[in-house]
């Protein structure tokens, strides 16, 4: 494959982001938006960290492929990333499912991609770049591309090292010296741990790179199997093993503000990851660093006023401790510990929030007791509401309650019809 020396290689990169996903697992929050959209961190939505990635490595031609309640996603993506400029040739499309193939939805990541072969073949890109929109982390996606075109691959898939005991909710494989793929098993029920490190497997983050004519011979060749499940990891990956040179790239060579050797990714699929990766980042130096100015996390920010603590006297301080808290929130004679408030969140006096995540919109009255709870938008949580302190109560009350305690609260547990369906 040859690349115009004039153009920088991100440059004729073409990003498929997939956002087509429902994330079950996250239960209530994703019954009316798809996993990507889910609000994290205060401010932003999970998939803002996908596409900072791309606009922060270059990558400035991007896709997002959507279907599951994809509505909130688009309204997100139409309205926060729109400061691209399209007369150079920048921007992020949404993508709505089709049926461009069959009268069939997605059946499988190559197949969404397949479906779409028509915007590959107008970007008329030089390498594709597949990823999720659904995971947290910050990767330098040129250092990617750029090992990609120096090892002479057909696909490079972007990997990590996670404990064995997790491994079979991945795809695993096994390199050679070279870092050249011998292997690979999507989701297998002994995953083949590392010679260096037997505690470990080798694990695919979901992320690859193809010679984009290659990619699309291979989604054509896949698409007419009929006994493929059309899934790049059971069935594109394990077929190219064969046939074309594969190699793996370590997340640890592009990884961003990584602290100490440890790379920074999570995937918040189910209700204690996502409560547990904002958690993440109320500590000190958290591991996930987002007040990076060279490395900034772009999203949709609405103007609202600054974040506001009223009162100050003996039992009515409004105050908050290792926490955040976004705009637009006003903490009145409460105490927030441990906590992130995302924005125009409303904190009645007498209240203390712990160890919560409290999604936009929300209103909290007086005397009211969080902890270890998620509370989506827009709940209105009476006086005198208490929530995580007793996990027996919360399930009868009728709230999602984690084996390890996390309490989820949602309008309609609460009687609170938000979302009307005709």
């Amino acid at each position: 494959m040859a690349f115009d020396p004039k153009n920088h290689l991100t440059e004729r990169t073409y990003a498929l982001v997939l956002a087509g996903g429902r994330g079950s697992r996250l239960h209530q929050l994703t019954d009316w938006r798809a996993k990507p959209a889910v609000p994290f961190a205060g401010n932003l939505n999970i998939i803002d960290f996908a596409l900072s990635n791309c606009v922060n490595s270059g990558v400035r031609h991007i896709a997002v492929l959507t279907q599951y309640k994809a509505q909130s996603l688009i309204r997100h993506i139409e309205h926060g990333w729109s400061f691209l400029a399209a007369s150079l040739g920048e921007y992020v499309d949404v993508v709505p499912a089709q049926q461009q193939h069959g009268e069939s939805w997605y059946s499988g990541t190559a197949n969404a991609v397949y479906q779409n072969l028509r915007i590959i073949d107008e970007a008329r890109p030089d390498l594709v770049l597949v990823l999720g929109g659904d995971h947290i982390y910050k990767m330098d996606y040129s250092i990617m591309l750029a090992e990609h075109v120096a090892r002479g691959a057909a696909m490079t898939v972007a990997c990590l090292e996670v404990p064995v005991e997790q491994a079979s909710e991945f795809g695993v494989m096994t390199v050679d010296a070279d870092h050249r793929i011998v292997a690979f098993a999507e989701k297998p029920t002994q995953p083949v741990v590392l010679a260096h490190r037997p505690t470990h497997a080798l694990a695919s983050m979901g992320i690859y790179v193809f010679d984009a004519e290659l990619l699309v011979s291979e989604l054509v060749r896949d698409a007419a199997d009929p006994t493929s499940s059309h899934d790049f990891g059971k069935d594109i990956i394990p077929s190219l093993l064969e046939r074309q040179r594969v190699f793996a790239h370590s997340f640890k060579d592009s990884c961003v503000n990584m602290v100490d050797t440890t790379p920074y990714w999570r995937d918040v699929g189910t209700v204690d990851a996502y409560w547990e990766a904002n958690m993440d980042l109320t500590s000190v130096v958290p591991e996930l660093n987002l007040y990076d100015d060279d490395w900034p996390i772009l999203s949709l920010q609405r103007q609202l006023a600054p974040a506001k603590f009223v009162f100050d006297e003996s039992g009515r301080k409004g105050q908050a401790h290792n926490s955040l808290v976004s705009s637009g929130c006003i903490v009145s004679g409460a105490n927030v510990r441990h906590s992130i408030l995302f924005s125009k969140v409303r904190v009645g006096e007498g209240s203390l929030i712990e160890d919560s995540v409290v999604l936009p919109d929300v209103t909290i009255g007086k005397n009211v007791q969080l902890r270890r709870a998620i509370v989506d938008k827009h709940c209105k949580l009476a006086d005198g509401f208490s929530a995580g302190l007793d996990p027996v109560q919360d399930r009868a009350r009728g709230f999602h309650v984690t084996d390890n305690g996390v309490t989820l609260i949602a309008p309609e547990m609460l009687g609170q019809r938000i979302h009307r369906v005709a």
